[in-house]
């Protein structure tokens, strides 16, 4: 893990919009392209799901819709530090130096993004909306960028949110107690909609910033330019004041009605059940906008890119946070097994007996989401969950290493909380610390690191194994 301070990324070491992201995953092997016609309904989540661990796909003329749709631009970390330009292990130090050093936007007048408008609104009918999981309450925008500006001072927040269409100008969203709900009360309590739009189909940088976790009025959008070492260019939505980024493939416009609520849900959510249905705040649609020929980004609920996207940026939070006390913390990995929220594994240094055990209060305050933490030695490998079950096999005892918190506050999108009510559970996976230079010290083959197999093992197995039982015979 870096600790010294990066440079921002060359821009020539970044893709430059969506498009270009996936002309490199082609190049690399890692897009595949589905027939022509797969269903919106279901059939193209499947195949989404069925390629997630190793593949993007692109989708031309789903359900016969002119607009191609893509998925499963997520599916490893790696591939998120190749969008911006950094090796695997510079990940997080670079969307922490972008968090504190962000680039501000520059506003242009045209845009790719703006080059169709649409004023007569068919969601459905201009859109290819996928519906996902099996008991969704219907297609859903998924991948949208929700942009709203502060009522007040103009700034603006980036966010996701799950968005129901509902109607054929009409979206039903999701807002949980966060920047967005903020300033949406404060122009629902002035008597006004709050102005929204919805961006689909942007740099990868721009989803990873807009899960940053940042201070109200902190816009997301500059510590995407920080990411990317260059300002995003943004344009003035054609029928509100928000500004979107003019690289976009398309951006619905619109506000969220005040005093209205209708029902939404269920839809499939990260920790892999549903989110219930519930009377939710409206989106009315006003314009989309869209370039001449956009391609449709889409995310699964519950899905490998959903949760990679989630957890980089609460891994680079809680990495801070927990630096900041405890200096010998070296890496941090919000586990896949763990919905990329829950579960958390700290790699420290180790150099006193009892610090594993503050470390792990100290990473339950980081974020009410964490429920599980392990702490281990520095030879772990946290990428590893062999790794991760070997030190808890080896190095943990559970009467003296264990951490019970109860009643403490959790996720309330976890169906196993009250409410949101959660215990937390802390395991100290260290070594104790000992004289003995053999005491927990691993076993290691020498020369295993330097082994070249394209040298060490024969071209034809099957002709070389068929010579030696020749020659065993004979």
């Amino acid at each position: 893990m870096r600790t010294e301070p990066l440079s921002r990324p060359a821009q020539d070491k970044t893709p430059a919009d969506l498009r270009a992201w996936l002309a490199v995953l082609a190049a690399r092997g890692e897009l595949a392209v589905a027939r022509e016609n797969v269903s919106l309904i279901d059939e193209l989540s499947a195949i989404a799901k069925c390629t997630e661990r190793s593949k993007a796909v692109l989708f031309p003329r789903p359900s016969g819709h002119d607009i191609p749709v893509v998925a499963n631009l997520f599916t490893q970390r790696s591939w998120v530090a190749d969008a911006l330009g950094v090796g695997e292990d510079d990940l997080l130090p670079r969307f922490l130096a972008a968090a504190r050093d962000p680039l501000p936007w520059v506003e242009v007048t045209t845009a790719a993004a703006q080059e169709v408008v649409h004023t007569k609104v068919d969601l459905l009918a201009q859109l290819p909306v996928p519906k996902h999981n099996e008991l969704d309450s219907g297609p859903y925008i998924t991948a949208g960028l929700l942009i709203a500006r502060n009522p007040v001072t103009g700034v603006q927040n980036v966010s996701i949110h799950r968005c129901q269409i509902s109607g054929p100008d009409r979206i039903g969203v999701l807002l949980l107690p966060r920047h967005t709900l903020a300033y949406y009360r404060m122009a629902e309590q002035a008597g006004d909609g709050l102005e929204v739009a919805i961006v689909i189909g942007v740099h990868p940088a721009c989803l990873l910033a807009s899960q940053a976790i940042a201070a109200l009025d902190e816009d997301e959008m500059e510590i995407a330019g920080a990411l990317l070492g260059r300002p995003i260019e943004m344009v003035k939505c054609k029928t509100n004041a928000v500004r979107v980024p003019a690289h976009a493939e398309i951006v619905v416009e619109g506000r969220i009605l005040p005093k209205v609520r209708e029902p939404e849900g269920p839809f499939g959510e990260f920790p892999q059940y549903y989110g219930p249905r519930a009377a939710r705040e409206v989106i009315q649609v006003e314009a989309v906008t869209h370039r001449r020929h956009p391609i449709f980004h889409t995310i699964v609920g519950g899905s490998f890119e959903h949760l990679v996207l989630g957890a980089v940026p609460r891994e680079a939070t809680l990495l801070q946070h927990l630096k900041r006390s405890f200096p010998n913390v070296l890496d941090v990995r919000l586990t896949r097994g763990g919905t990329c929220r829950y579960h958390l594994v700290v790699k420290i240094d180790k150099t006193s007996e009892g610090e594993a055990k503050n470390i792990i209060m100290g990473a339950f305050g980081g974020h009410y989401d964490v429920k599980q933490v392990v702490v281990v030695d520095k030879d772990v490998d946290i990428s590893s969950p062999d790794e991760i079950e070997w030190a808890v096999a080896t190095r943990f005892q559970a009467d003296r290493d264990l951490v019970l918190v109860s009643g403490a506050q959790g996720s309330k999108l976890d169906p196993s909380t009250d409410q949101g009510i959660s215990a937390k559970l802390g395991f100290d996976a260290t070594a104790p610390l000992s004289d003995d230079p053999l005491a927990f010290r691993r076993i290691h083959v020498k020369g295993e690191d330097a082994v070249d197999l394209s040298d060490a093992l024969v071209k034809d197995p099957n002709a070389a194994f068929a010579r030696i039982i020749a020659q065993q015979l004979t």
